[in-house]
């Protein structure tokens, strides 16, 4: 009994002097977290912006910069002639008249049947739910790709083909899938409460979902909608595939216009890049909080 009441003190100083040891340490060890973390953001930004200062680079420099060797980082002269070409095609503003239609129509589409599926799966109980969810999720296992045949057999067998109908049906089904479990995570964060208390007042079904759930659940929808959105601007595959000239979107398009067998017209391409991307980037700018809050509301169910 006595050895073991002598060794008490021992091991209480000496767990002190550790802990006094490792209080030194920490602002240390704090400091080179912080370095570490920069530097790694560093490294992945300048990984995620190089590609699109050398489009800004490319688009602003006149053409005989362009394919000169060794190439320059950053132009020695700055022209805005390509942009400038971009208003004389007449064809551009066409594309991009097909992709804002097939965007917003694949976009409000999306987020209507993906609500209504993920109220269901998310606040009723029903034979079969789960399974129906598994396989909501499984459509996503299977590369886009493979599909394409047979879409565009569909669409030839019911006269579809070269139109907006073929577009946006094959984006609205690619695009469901994670919209659904996005906003069935969004809707598992209300109160099961609130939906009894509307109950007990008499408001209906129907009532409950557009007065009182989606309301709460604008950043959730927010967030479907842009990713519906995205999904239809940037695609390239399909709307090369199922569109004719005339229903083109903007990825297409600009590849049939500035691509050619003999030569590729780089700096126009560049500039045309990023003038398409502004729309989604500025779409991404003003809807951050709502996207943000969507994405992350279902990770903790409180």
């Amino acid at each position: 009994m006595s050895a073991a009441l002598s060794t008490r003190p021992e091991t209480s100083s000496t767990q002190t002097a550790a802990s006094g040891r490792q209080r030194r340490r920490s602002p240390r060890d704090r400091r080179g977290t912080r370095v570490s973390a920069w530097i790694a953001v560093a490294v992945f930004g300048g990984f995620g912006l190089l590609p699109v200062y050398w489009l800004l680079a490319t688009a602003l420099s006149p053409n005989d910069q362009v394919f000169q060797y060794p190439p320059k980082l950053v132009p020695t002269e700055i022209t805005f002639e390509h942009f400038a070409d971009l208003a004389d095609d007449p064809n551009l503003f066409g594309y991009l008249v097909n992709s804002v239609i097939v965007s917003v129509i694949t976009a409000v589409l999306s987020v209507l049947v993906s609500a209504y599926m993920g109220y269901s799966f998310s606040k009723f109980r029903y034979r079969g739910r789960r399974s129906l969810m598994y396989l909501v999720l499984s459509s996503q296992m299977f590369p886009q790709a493979l599909l394409l045949v047979t879409l565009y057999a569909v669409f030839s067998a019911y006269g579809l083909l070269n139109t907006y109908a073929a577009l946006v049906l094959s984006f609205t089904t690619f695009t469901l899938p994670l919209c659904v479990w996005m906003l069935k995570g969004f809707f598992d964060t209300i109160p099961d409460e609130l939906v009894e208390a509307a109950r007990v007042d008499g408001a209906s079904r129907m009532r409950i979902i557009h007065s009182i759930v989606l309301p709460l659940s604008a950043p959730g929808l927010v967030a479907a909608g842009l990713f519906a959105f995205v999904r239809g601007w940037n695609d390239f595959i399909f709307a090369l595939t199922l569109a004719g000239p005339d229903k083109q979107t903007l990825p297409p398009g600009l590849v049939n216009t500035f691509v050619g067998e003999a030569q590729t017209a780089w700096p126009q391409l560049m500039a045309a890049s990023l003038v398409v991307s502004l729309p989604v980037v500025i779409g991404f700018v003003i809807l951050q909080r709502y996207l943000v809050g969507g994405l992350t509301a279902g990770a903790v169910k409180g």
